[in-house]
């Protein structure tokens, strides 16, 4: 049952464009691993044209054990997701 839900949020988030094509969580065929290349990849692009180049990191792994139900339903409803 997990998987059919998940299939079907998934569907609707691509139709909708929800997401851009630098997401890599979630994403079929991207990863963490995927994320960190294409960074390192832009990073490197930048000081190779001689730009400074500032990187800060935040930790995010606890947000979504903080997100409020109702606005995530809410955003969901604006994908076109019902209950």
């Amino acid at each position: 049952m997990e998987q059919l839900v998940v299939g079907v949020i998934k569907k609707r988030v691509e139709e909708k464009k929800v997401t851009g094509s630098g997401q890599h969580g979630f994403t079929k065929g991207k990863s963490c691993l995927t994320n960190l290349i294409a960074f390192y990849d832009g990073m490197t692009g930048w000081v190779d044209e001689g730009r400074a180049v500032d990187v800060v990191y935040l930790d995010f792994s606890k947000a979504f054990d903080t997100v409020s139900h109702n606005i995530l339903i809410g955003k969901l409803r604006k994908c076109g997701l019902d209950e």
